[in-house]
């Protein structure tokens, strides 16, 4: 099951939910911005992660024309789910939107990312 991301629109701080409880997000006095999976990007499809089967795992690239990866506005993680099992890499301005899982392929198979801007987004 993914997990739940949420955002303070305040301070920009990010949450990923390890387990669903009773209780509300709080950040900076108020709750925070549940950020729920995209699939469709009809801004030119730079936010939709495209898997690529290679030797020894995948390759995850965020877009059909790479995401810009400025301090303002960048790919923060990309995840990659092979049945049930998660993997993820973290990323920085200035790298490029890609990441190469070492990992079995399996047969359910998906990838998401987090724009610090424009949210989460998955390729299914």
């Amino acid at each position: 099951m993914e997990k739940k991301v949420f955002m303070c629109k305040h301070c920009g701080n990010v949450v990923e939910l390890m387990y669903d409880g009773k209780g509300q997000l709080i950040c900076c006095g108020e709750p925070m911005i549940l950020r729920a999976s995209q699939t469709a990007d009809p801004a030119g499809q730079k936010h939709v992660p495209l898997i690529e089967k290679v030797d020894g795992g995948y390759k995850v690239t965020v877009g059909s024309t790479l995401h810009p990866m400025e301090a303002e506005h960048y790919i923060m993680f990309i995840e990659l789910d092979v049945d049930g099992v998660t993997s993820r890499k973290d990323l920085q301005p200035g790298d490029q939107p890609v990441a190469v899982f070492n990992v079995a392929h399996g047969k359910d198979v998906a990838a998401r990312e987090y724009c610090n801007v424009h949210g989460m987004w998955r390729d299914k």
